[in-house]
């Protein structure tokens, strides 16, 4: 008998290829964090679990490894300067940080402490970010891009920081942006640094393709660009316009579609060069991908190159263009967020429970007077082979059809359609066991593994935490954080605790393709099951909503030191947002709602119908909740799932009911597992 291991489970969820050394699974069986990619002893996940547990801290909670945002930030700048050298490239890389993609202040002050010795900036495409970006402490020879649609503020700020010493450059992506900018340098007497951003006809490939290309949102045309310089060289600061700038999409699937973008790029730079416009950066955008999957394709949710390979042909592009054209290489500048931040964060949810179709524990037994349709789906029960496998689902199928047409004409009994379903489901469990290993297995019968799969209830909300995968179907890995040591035998689905039908996972990542299931363990009644979301660091924290007014989760940071017992330490909690945090945001006052529910409790005293002390302890009650997390209480679910087991086991409710007894108002009948 096979025995599973530890390396099945890594191959089984993939996570030696999308993990990139990152992540792996210690001997206990726990998912390990390796902040330094692969380096040194790994972090088990489990034992910071018990960490923020002990704090008083519940989940769902996010799991932040600024160490791992350290290290993106020095592997991308090292792999640039490598190319650089080994190519003999004259020009610099001094990258920056969008900061749209996490603008948290502990991720955006890592990325600038860590990118300080090579001079990283950061990006701003909004009014609200300049803002924060422009109180920053950079590098002196640190680069500030301003992208997006601007304002007469947006600019004044953005000008002012000229005039505070820092290299602030203007992208201009529409025509009338100039004219403004211009406008507002002449009222506070500073030459504008300017960049240009170019409408490539090239577009980026994957889930953001269509951002890209001759249609695209943000850009000049070439006649625009022309007329810019035009535009420039007649107001006298033609030597403002510094930078270049394009951007095909984020997340570029295909590594030939950057590198066309580049060419592009760079062709277009060359040319104004020619022209006498001394530009001294070209800004190739984001883009720069991660592997999700793990499957190094041209796949939405993967990528078909590695980071050396993105940064060694963005430089041997731009300088075989301009060697070609004959013109100086230009400093190069991206605005890589998504590849900087994503893997640095977990979101670790405890699940509640799971359901399955059909596994109610009502016993079906066989009555005298049951209908002819019934009689006809438990013969098909009874008697399947391998060989009728097919014929008698199909038999099944019709016959339960038959079931529901009867029983809306009002000739089939309330007990024989809940027969019918029952004995529906059980062939469906039996065919799709045998057809297991099955060489070849026909669309309808592989379908039935995800109608057939479990529902694992999961703590947290799905659009706040994830909203990236209920908006646009991206895809994260999605592991069991324990428990690897065991073989997962139930293919399930997970489900949020929203009350939107929506709030659901059912497209997993694959090798291959997408699975429509995901393998889970089965969750023990008496001990906690942990799901880990991983590479969740790029725009999930930042653009969930309030859906069901859940908010923000409970949060920790952790440093890898190794003095420390476990190899690291919990720098920072940031606890999610209470109740009352939440109503404040859609104007309920929490002081108010105390007050309105005191005045009812006070009444209802009045009246007789509670006794005095019994009203404070309700107040006490509404208050703890309104103060407290807006997810699932853990401890208290457990309290009370432990209750029920008791009241099973004491006779108090039954576990199992009998369809022949529904009638009997003796039978007590319980849905708890």
């Amino acid at each position: 008998m096979n025995t599973w291991s530890i390396s099945d489970s890594l191959k089984l969820y993939n996570i030696e290829n999308w993990g990139d050394q990152y992540f792996s699974i210690n001997p206990s069986g726990n998912m390990t964090v390796h902040p330094r990619r692969g380096e040194g002893p790994g972090i088990d996940l489990m034992s910071v679990i018990d960490e923020v547990k002990s704090q008083g801290l519940g989940l769902p909670v996010l799991i932040r490894f600024q160490d791992i945002i350290r290290h993106r930030v020095e592997s991308l700048n090292e792999a640039f300067r490598k190319s650089i050298a080994e190519c003999g490239y004259a020009g610099k890389y001094t990258g920056v940080y969008p900061i749209k993609v996490n603008q948290m202040r502990e991720v955006v002050e890592e990325i600038i402490d860590a990118g300080k010795q090579y001079d990283f900036g950061l990006e701003a495409g909004s009014k609200a970010e300049l803002t924060a970006v422009m109180a920053m402490q950079l590098s002196p020879n640190a680069l500030i891009i301003c992208n997006g649609y601007k304002d007469y503020q947006f600019i004044k700020i953005a000008l002012m920081g000229l005039k505070l010493g820092k290299r602030v450059l203007i992208v201009i992506e529409k025509l009338t942006e100039l004219y403004q900018v211009i406008a507002v340098a002449r009222e506070l007497g500073v030459t504008p640094q300017i960049g240009i951003r170019a409408k490539l006809y090239s577009r980026g490939s994957g889930k953001w393709e269509s951002s890209g290309g001759e249609f695209a949102k943000f850009g000049l045309t070439t006649p625009e660009i022309l007329h810019a310089v035009q535009v420039l060289r007649r107001e006298g600061i033609q030597d403002g316009f510094k930078l270049l700038h394009f951007h095909i999409g984020s997340q570029v699937t295909n590594i030939r579609t950057i590198k066309d973008a580049v060419r592009e790029g760079s062709r277009i730079y060359s040319k104004l060069r020619k022209m006498g416009v001394n530009l001294e950066y070209i800004d190739v955008g984001g883009g720069l991908g991660v592997d999700y999957d793990g499957s190094r394709t041209s796949f939405d949710s993967s990528i078909n190159y590695s980071l050396q390979e993105y940064v060694s042909d963005v430089v041997y592009s731009i300088k075989e263009i301009c060697e070609a054209e004959e013109v100086p290489v230009p400093n190069i500048v991206s605005e890589s967020g998504r590849a900087l931040v994503a893997h640095h964060s977990v979101l670790v949810v405890n699940c509640f429970g799971n359901t399955a179709i059909g596994s109610t524990q009502v016993a079906l037994e066989e009555t005298a007077d049951e209908a002819d349709v019934v009689k006809e789906m438990r013969y098909l029960s009874q008697n399947l082979t391998a060989k009728n496998l097919l014929e008698h689902y199909h038999d099944a199928v019709q016959r339960k059809e038959e079931a529901l047409s009867m029983f809306k004409l009002g000739f089939l009994s309330l007990e024989d359609k809940a027969k019918v379903e029952q004995l529906f489901w059980q062939i469906c469990k039996v065919i799709h066991r045998n057809a297991q290993g099955v060489k070849y297995v026909p669309d309808e019968v592989e379908a039935l593994g995800k109608n057939l799969a479990y529902q694992y209830l999961c703590n947290f909300s799905l659009f706040q935490s994830m909203p990236d995968h209920w908006a646009i179907q991206h895809l994260f890995p999605i592991v069991p954080v324990h428990r690897h040591n065991e073989e997962p035998s139930n293919d399930s689905t997970l489900v949020d605790i929203t009350c939107d039908s929506d709030g659901k996972v059912c497209k997993f990542i694959d090798l291959r393709d997408i699975k429509e299931t995901l393998p889970l363990h089965p969750i023990k009644s008496a001990d906690p099951y942990y799901l880990g979301f991983f590479l969740m660091g790029a725009y999930q924290d930042i653009m969930g909503d309030l859906h069901n007014l859940f908010g923000r989760v409970n949060e920790v940071h952790v440093f890898l030191d190794e003095t420390e017992p476990g190899g690291y330490y919990i720098e920072e909690v940031i606890k999610g947002n209470n109740i009352a945090g939440v109503l404040s945001w859609i104007q309920y006052s929490g002081t108010d709602l105390e007050k309105k529910v005191k005045e009812q409790i006070d009444a209802r005293v009045r009246e007789g119908a509670i006794k005095p002390k019994e009203g404070v302890d309700l107040q006490n009650f509404y208050e703890s909740v309104l103060n407290g997390y807006t997810y699932l209480d853990s401890e208290n679910h457990s309290r009370m799932q432990s209750a029920v087991e008791e009241m099973i086991r004491s006779g108090t409710i039954s576990s199992v009911g009998n369809l022949a007894n529904l009638g009997n108002p003796s039978q007590s009948i319980s849905y708890f597992n």
